[in-house]
């Protein structure tokens, strides 16, 4: 296990594991999420290639219309 940030909170994940998998691990839909990593936007095209590292900092936000 290696542990990362995400969205401020220590969290652990799989050595070699993906943004893409870590997504789907949460029960979450990338379809419907935007990500940072280290400060740097991702598209979602790069989820299933980014294998996250010991001290990233994920941001995970879903964003929501309105006003």
């Amino acid at each position: 296990m290696v542990e990362i940030v995400l969205n401020g909170k220590k969290q652990d994940v799989r050595v070699g594991e993906t943004v893409e998998q870590l997504i789907q691990q949460l029960g979450f839909d990338a379809r419907w999420l935007l990500a940072e990593l280290n400060g740097v936007p991702l598209e979602r095209v790069q989820f299933s290639s980014i294998i996250l590292s010991p001290g990233d900092r994920l941001e995970l936000v879903r964003p929501v219309a309105g006003g």
